[in-house]
């Protein structure tokens, strides 16, 4: 090894060093994500926010993306309405709460409609996954584990790994990913990991927490000669 190779060995082990070193002291602890979470959940009205989803289907290796805004409103406890608007690739707009989903495809003036009645465990159980729940909620039903840290849109975040505990909803959902910055309590991104190897991942952008949101904010805009489709009705 000659003298002037040595400086850059040096320099590739201290930036090892530095790297562990650094990645040791900024992983934070469950409990110390946890306790923003509740925070969070204590102050949670409401949020808006831009969304990009990714659709992954693992048999057909087929990935489709959307873009949009999300409007999230908490009436009560137990009692959260979500609403989406899809702008690209193709508009549409869906609304989400404890007992049922709308789903309007302008297009074809066509709301279809699912009474999610009978799901409800199932739907508590992906509801608790989005905003404004509490870590002991979470922990009811997932068991959590922080798996590292990552930038997401310019924010570090602590990457949440939640694993049902339920059998039931294990067949639906093997695992889900949440980061969560180390300024907050929320999540900014969400990848819900399917059986199949099928994922759906959320990422969230300019985030407005607790704006003032009217029932009508989360409510479908219809026009009045929509036509109704009820595609699980037994």
């Amino acid at each position: 090894m000659t003298m002037r190779r040595i400086p850059v060995v040096v320099h590739r082990i201290f930036a090892v060093i530095f790297f562990t070193t650094y990645s040791l002291q900024a992983a934070e602890t469950l409990a110390a994500a946890e306790a923003r979470i509740d925070q969070a959940a204590a102050q949670f009205k409401g949020l808006t926010a831009n969304i990009k989803r990714v659709s992954y289907t693992a048999v057909i290796k087929d990935k489709t993306e959307e873009s949009g805004n999300i409007a999230i409103k908490k009436v009560k406890a137990g009692d959260t309405r979500i609403k989406i608007d899809v702008l690209e690739p193709a508009p549409r707009s869906t609304t989400i709460g404890r007992r049922k989903y709308e789903n309007f495809l302008p297009k074809i003036a066509t709301v279809q409609e699912v009474d999610l009645g009978k799901y409800a465990n199932l739907v508590d159980q992906f509801m608790l996954l989005g905003f404004g729940s509490t870590a002991k909620e979470l922990e009811a039903s997932y068991t959590l584990k922080v798996t590292g840290e990552e930038m997401i849109n310019g924010k570090l975040t602590s990457r949440i790994e939640l694993i049902p505990k339920s059998e039931k909803v294990l067949e639906h959902l093997k695992r889900v990913e949440m980061w969560i910055p180390l300024t907050a309590g929320y999540p900014v991104q969400q990848k819900f990991h399917k059986p199949s190897g099928d994922f759906e991942m959320s990422t969230y952008s300019e985030i407005q927490w607790n704006p003032t949101l009217s029932e009508a904010d989360v409510t479908l805009k219809l026009p009045k000669n929509v036509k109704r489709e009820y595609p699980l009705k037994d």
